[in-house]
């Protein structure tokens, strides 16, 4: 396990972007999977973006065209860019992490599209960063 840090969350209006960072106390050895989760007061836990030692990447259909996900191996951080916010996109982003064998994760879209989104295949995770969207 690592540890994850997150920021860069914050209280933006419709149509703003954000950009989140999560900094790993270090970089996972043989392949890894990590990325982006939300959470929501009685609707747990959803995938939001995810990558891979490999920078294969994949999103969650309602944030598809509007986030990126990124990583800079260089400094052990992972980002997610936020671009046209809605309301429907408030909650607490989770930083999380796995590690995987290389090509397992991307491997994993053969079961189904969010396979790779689901939570319970990292075992690190950050304290979390909230963000609110709001008039």
């Amino acid at each position: 396990q690592v540890r994850l840090v997150e920021s860069g969350g914050g209280a933006v209006q419709p149509g703003d972007s954000l950009k989140l960072s999560c900094v790993s106390s270090r970089r996972i050895e043989g392949g890894h999977g990590m990325g982006w989760f939300r959470e929501v007061p009685g609707k747990g836990r959803m995938g939001i973006a995810v990558i891979d030692d490999d920078d294969w990447a994949t999103y969650a259909d309602s944030v598809e065209d509007r986030f990126t996900v990124s990583q800079d191996n260089a400094k052990n951080t992972l980002y997610l860019q936020m671009k046209n916010l809605g309301p429907e996109d408030s909650g607490i982003y989770y930083c999380g992490a796995a590690s995987l064998a290389p090509g397992r994760l991307r491997s994993m879209v053969d079961l189904s599209k969010r396979c790779p989104l689901v939570g319970r295949w990292y075992d690190s995770w950050g304290q979390g960063t909230q963000v609110s969207v709001s008039d």
